[in-house]
């Protein structure tokens, strides 16, 4: 018997699965993966992380109900127009209340 014939097969050939083949599966299912960190001093906890990732498909997140980059103004700029457009409705409400405060005094900084 030589060496070869002992030696395991390399993961990936004879199984039928590649790499494309799991990522495709992961994104499809989804995956999640959780841990926390705690760091304690005498039984006081001074520090907690708590690690969360989810790892799918923008579809599989949708149907999860994740969705948070779509309103995220730093993801998606249709957030970030809707942001800006409530900001301005805001600032304009804000002047309006103020020249109602004091109707004239709008009008004679304008005039020179």
């Amino acid at each position: 018997m030589t060496m070869s014939s002992r030696m395991p097969e390399p993961y990936g050939q004879g199984s039928g699965a590649n790499l494309a083949d799991i990522l495709e599966r992961v994104l499809d299912k989804g995956i999640v993966i959780a841990g926390d960190i705690r760091i304690n001093l005498l039984d006081i906890e001074l520090l907690t992380i708590k690690l969360r990732l989810i790892v799918a498909s923008v579809d599989k997140a949708k149907e999860m109900g994740i969705d948070w980059w779509e309103t995220d103004p730093a993801l998606s700029s249709r957030a970030r127009r809707d942001e800006l457009t409530r900001e301005n409705a805001e600032l304009r409400e804000r002047l309006a209340r103020l020249e109602e405060l004091e109707p004239g005094r709008a009008e004679k900084k304008e005039a020179p």
